[in-house]
């Protein structure tokens, strides 16, 4: 048994580790996973960009040479230590190995001209990408989707390990057409990798042209209105989507035909460059602001606390300016949504504007509660969030990340883990808008029809290496769970399924997942606290083993430790040094406020607490007031 001064203590730890991770101006940054995989992408665009200025010798030309030199040996140099024991890559330095990653090292040292001094590595690398399969095993791993298997085997035949045949041609001419046409144009790729398409595409051309001459004539018509396309959709920080992966095979591709001149390739060059780390890495992306910032305040928002309540306060103002106010030039989307960073590069989208959602209602309810004066301006960028929700909610009832109506490739179509929380989010202003109602009742629609046999749900945009298909059943079904939960539907066969396949998963140890990663057992551990069912004897065993778990951890500092379960586009892994924390803040803070003894009354949470579904016998040991 957990006694309650233990669980209160570890709260306090775990909730004052996340204060301190704030910046400046209070809102939360987070550190991205240094990346092998960007890494090898950035080091491959400098070099190719650095190859066309070598025809050039003015100083200017010698000084940008000399710099790029320096960013690639210290790339390659992280590079070299950063190799797994099976002679592969990993996307981070936790990660498994993997062909698209190990692929991207080999070419970066060939474009490099650097592999002869490092021994049997690249020998080692070139045994692993054959018992992976290669070209084979790389399309096998993402199937009919090209978003990121063209790229990988441009890059590769840049650096002329691949033949140009065996890269699929991208239809770069198709950009041109208006942005509400792509989702009926049948596009080889997902939404997000138009820039992609426009200059692998106009590689693959200028390397491979077409042999009838009427397709070479058309495309080559387009080649000029695509590239201003290109340049319209390409944000102020040069990063497209602030991705290092995506900016990077835009400039390679380009400065491999000659375009190394061209404004596209000289910001993109500017934001690699900027946004490289003292290491010589560079992360998959510069960070999640938003989405870190409104996780936070939202794994906060059931304390009263003071302390918690300003570090709201301090992030609102923050917070309202991430809102998109314009018709977005990359997506086209209409103003409204948030995006995952406050940068010039993030993309307004389902999941981060749902935490927004979830957190500006926060914020409004704990300003009642304190008789805090408040200004209108919440509720009116709610208002607006809520009608761009509910205009992206796809005919299937589910919720997709960026577009409505793609739905044809990974990444692009409706999500479980974006529909719950959307249906948390507009349950929180039913009020401003008569859709809602509607709308959360086609999202429950669809999660009931997407849940597994077995009663797990899958996510989207979270993964595990160790599961068969790289799917984290866990954490979908732990956020399907809150959203049935929070709307007073856990009693439904849906939700009792899903919290019974929740518990029987839970490892001997008291944890979740794999490896009993602080993640998925923080978010195992809340969803279960969050139902309410006849069953609850079935629940009690396993919330009380996971707790113990979770307090162990935080005492041990083992909360701190990250997993690489974040999949980020195209099926790259990362971890979020923020995650765990926060995640075990939202869980212990839940557990506080649910199992409080009596008598000690609620000081963490001013609202009726909803019914203990565990057994007679204590949970806890009643030992001190809670903080």
């Amino acid at each position: 048994m957990v006694d309650f001064e233990r669980l209160s203590n570890a709260y306090r730890r775990a909730r004052q580790e996340l204060f301190d991770r704030r910046t400046s101006s209070g809102h939360w940054e987070g550190k991205l996973a240094n990346s092998a995989l960007s890494t090898a992408t950035a080091v491959s665009a400098l070099a190719l960009v650095r190859r066309q200025l070598g025809h050039d010798d003015s100083p200017a030309s010698l000084t940008r040479q000399e710099e790029l030199g320096k960013l690639i040996f210290a790339g390659m140099r992280w590079l070299v230590a950063a190799q797994n024991p099976d002679g592969g890559w990993g996307d981070t330095d936790r990660s498994r190995s993997n062909i698209a990653t190990t692929m991207l090292v080999r070419a970066a040292f060939h474009l490099t001209c650097l592999p002869a001094d490092h021994g049997d590595m690249l020998a080692r690398a070139e045994r692993f990408i054959d018992t992976q399969g290669g070209i084979a095993g790389l399309r096998r791993r993402y199937g009919r989707d090209k978003t990121f298997a063209v790229p990988i085997l441009t890059n590769c035949a840049l650096a002329g390990l691949v033949p140009w045949h065996e890269v699929s041609p991208l239809p770069f001419e198709l950009a041109c057409f208006p942005q509400s046409w792509f989702r009926f144009l049948q596009l080889p790729v997902v939404s997000y990798a138009i820039p992609a398409l426009v200059a692998i595409g106009q590689a693959r051309y200028f390397h491979r042209p077409p042999w009838n001459p009427l397709v070479r004539w058309w495309r080559g018509a387009a080649v000029d209105p695509s590239l201003r396309v290109l340049e319209q959709m390409q944000p102020v920080s040069g990063g497209f989507l602030e991705a290092t992966p995506l900016t990077s095979f835009v400039v390679m591709s380009l400065a491999a035909i000659g375009q190394a001149q061209h404004p596209v390739v000289r910001r993109g060059l500017d934001f690699l460059i900027s946004s490289v780390r003292e290491d010589g890495a560079w992360p998959i992306d510069t960070n999640l602001a938003t989405w870190v910032t409104t996780l936070s305040l939202n794994a906060l928002a059931g304390d009263d606390d003071r302390a918690a309540v300003d570090a709201a306060e301090r992030s609102a103002e923050w917070l309202l300016d991430c809102q998109c106010r314009d018709v977005h030039p990359y997506t086209g989307a209409a103003p409204g949504g948030w995006g995952w960073s406050d940068l010039s590069g993030s993309v307004p989208d389902a999941d981060d504007t749902s935490g927004a959602l979830l957190t500006l209602a926060s914020l409004v309810g704990a300003r009642q509660r304190h008789g805090l004066d408040g200004d209108a301006k919440p509720v009116e960028a709610a208002a607006r969030g809520v009608a761009w929700l509910l205009d992206l909610q796809n005919s299937d009832g589910g919720w997709p990340t960026f577009c409505r109506g793609w739905g044809k490739l990974p990444f692009d179509r409706s999500g479980t883990d974006l529909t719950a929380h959307a249906i948390r989010a507009l349950a929180t202003w039913r009020q401003t808008n008569a859709g809602v109602e509607r709308a959360i009742s086609s999202g429950f629609d669809y999660l009931a029809r997407v849940q597994r046999p077995n009663g797990s749900w899958v996510p989207l945009w979270f993964g595990d290496e160790a599961d068969p298909n790289e799917e984290n059943p866990i954490y979908g079904t732990a956020r399907v769970l809150l959203a049935y939960s929070e709307l007073g539907r856990s009693g439904e066969q849906a939700a009792r399924r899903g919290a019974a396949w929740l518990a029987s998963v839970q490892r001997n140890d008291g944890g979740w997942g794999s490896h009993a990663g602080v993640e998925q057992t923080a978010l195992a551990i809340e969803a279960l606290m969050t139902m309410d069912i006849d069953a609850a004897d079935d629940f009690h065993q396993p919330i009380e083993r996971g707790l113990a778990w979770l307090v162990d951890a935080v005492e041990t500092g083992r909360f701190r430790e990250s997993s690489p379960i974040g999949l980020y586009f195209a099926r790259l892994w990362y971890y979020e040094a923020l995650y765990p924390v926060i995640f075990t803040v939202a869980t212990l803070g839940r557990a506080i406020r649910r199992f409080e003894p009596a008598p000690l009354g609620r000081r963490l949470d001013r609202a009726p607490r909803p019914p203990d579904p565990m057994p007679a016998r204590p949970m806890f040991v009643e030992s001190s007031p809670a903080p």
